[in-house]
């Protein structure tokens, strides 16, 4: 699983892909320079249960930790991946 990142403005978001093809997707949204707002992450029935949505998710830990920022998970499934993962928890606005 290989996942890229894309910006533009203040929206960007994190893609899963599987050998080209998309296994999910998770949108964000720059509050201001130090948070932004995890809003929506969608994975494609074929690779459910894969631990796609969760790799997104932490791909975006990775990311918030690199460039010393805050997450706010406003999607319900990227506050459950916080709720359950405390060791996450530091990037966690």
């Amino acid at each position: 699983m290989n996942i890229i990142q894309k910006e533009k403005g203040k929206k960007g978001y994190f893609k899963a892909l599987d050998n080209e093809l998309e296994a999910g997707i998770m949108t964000y949204v720059w509050v201001d320079e130090a948070k932004f707002i995890i809003d929506h992450t969608i994975v494609n029935k074929e690779f459910e249960g894969k631990g796609v949505g969760k790799q997104l998710v932490m791909a975006a830990v990775d990311f918030a930790r690199k460039k010393n920022v805050k997450i706010q998970p406003d999607c319900p499934y990227a506050k459950s991946v916080f709720e359950k993962n405390k060791e996450i928890q530091d990037v966690l606005f």
